[in-house]
């Protein structure tokens, strides 16, 4: 039993030399200290990279159904006036998206961009009607049963216009022009043809979000109230004509769905400048994405991407299009799946045992080579070989 720690002694594959034989040198302690600084950082960096939670992508396809698709968006039309903007959503039909939920909104900003007022939250796809009251002590400029203009007819259901609203109406249900509003008396004090003097002298946010049924459809901001014809979807600029605006634009914000760590939105802050009126198409393929956490948690966003046409419609709505920055989306009919996955320790402890004793290695081998050239200089010196 006594022989056992001197049997066990050899297996020691780290003899240790006696401290009396050995020689410490500036040129090691220059390579000790590179060494561990080197060691230190790669075990940072490697710490760091154990703790960062692994992702790991799949993509099959889309069978989830009944799920509601949330655009988010955020843009600047820096030089036309909120008032006459428009926020209209469709579906693949044309037919626009009724009783949605959202939460858009319009400011009011100045050429600069300052905020003018507060914001108001808008209507979607939703002609406004008039709160003016009439005075029935008034019949100097508003009699009880106002004049439509000719535009009156029981076949219309039209009978009496007393507000500016109703003779617009009026002349939108016979298709008739509008070339001045100030002609009517019941426009003569709206405080919508005080706006309009406005109409190029700002610049409006709309911003919010809006939930559209799952599948592809489009929505556009363009000049001019909204309305329907025959089931075709059209937008009264009167007075202006459709070359008379200017929809430069910037696109702060689009998204579908939930952000999610390390996905970019590949269009925020894009700023277009129009020369004239121009028709901005955007075509977007939307990619259902799902994003598993390591606590179980689950986020369903979507990816995109965007093609863009710009069309010159100065000539007026006849030559191909009408003024209006124009965003077409469709389901693409595959997922993506996202999974954060915690990394092994096993794992890390390797590659840190590989960096120390890898390093530690390097540099006891150039520590060797760096004592051997002095050495063999210093002998050369003696025996006189090396003035």
């Amino acid at each position: 039993m006594a022989n056992i720690p001197e049997r066990l002694r050899q297996f020691d594959a780290y003899p240790k030399t006696l401290e009396d034989f050995r020689i410490k040198t500036i040129g090691g302690a220059i390579v000790t200290i590179l060494s561990a600084i080197v060691i230190t950082l790669l075990f940072i960096s490697e710490a760091i990279d154990f703790m960062t939670p692994e992702l790991k992508e799949e993509l099959f396809v889309d069978t989830s159904r009944g799920s509601k698709l949330r655009i988010n968006l955020d843009i600047v039309v820096s030089s036309v006036a909120c008032d006459l903007l428009s926020l209209d959503a469709m579906d693949t039909t044309g037919e626009q998206h009724l009783h949605i939920d959202h939460n858009i909104y319009k400011r009011r900003l100045d050429l600069k961009g300052q905020p003018i007022e507060n914001p108001k939250k808008t209507d979607l796809a939703e002609i406004k009607k008039s709160t003016e009251k009439i005075d029935p002590a008034d019949n100097s400029t508003t009699p009880k049963c106002g004049d439509c203009y000719g535009a009156a007819g029981e076949e219309f259901g039209i009978t009496c216009c007393n507000t500016c609203a109703e003779v617009k109406e009026a002349y939108r249900i016979r298709k008739w022009a509008i070339q001045d509003p100030s002609m009517f008396v019941q426009c003569k004090n709206d405080a919508s043809i005080e706006r309009l003097k406005h109409a190029f002298k700002e610049s409006c946010q709309i911003y919010g979000y809006m939930e559209v049924n799952r599948v592809g459809g489009s929505f556009h901001i363009a000049p001019g109230q909204s309305f329907s014809i025959n089931h075709v979807h059209v937008h009264d600029v009167q007075p202006y004509s459709s070359s008379a605006f200017n929809l430069s634009y910037k696109i702060r914000h689009l998204s579908f769905g939930t952000n999610i760590p390390g996905v970019t939105n590949p269009i925020d802050n894009t700023q277009v400048i129009s020369s004239g009126a121009m028709m901005f198409q955007h075509f977007i393929k939307i990619v259902p994405t799902t994003y598993v956490k390591l606590d179980g948690s689950v986020l369903h966003t979507n990816q995109f991407s965007m093609t863009k046409l710009d069309r010159d419609v100065s000539g007026g709505i006849g030559e191909g299009g009408m003024p209006g920055i124009f965003f077409s989306y469709e389901m693409s009919p595959l997922m993506v799946k996202y999974t954060q996955t915690s990394k092994p320790f096993g794992h890390f402890l390797t590659n840190a045992c590989a960096i120390m004793g890898g390093i530690f290695s390097v540099a006891s081998i150039l520590d060797g080579l760096v004592y051997a050239s002095v050495k063999a200089i210093q002998k050369k010196i003696e025996l006189g070989k090396i003035s």
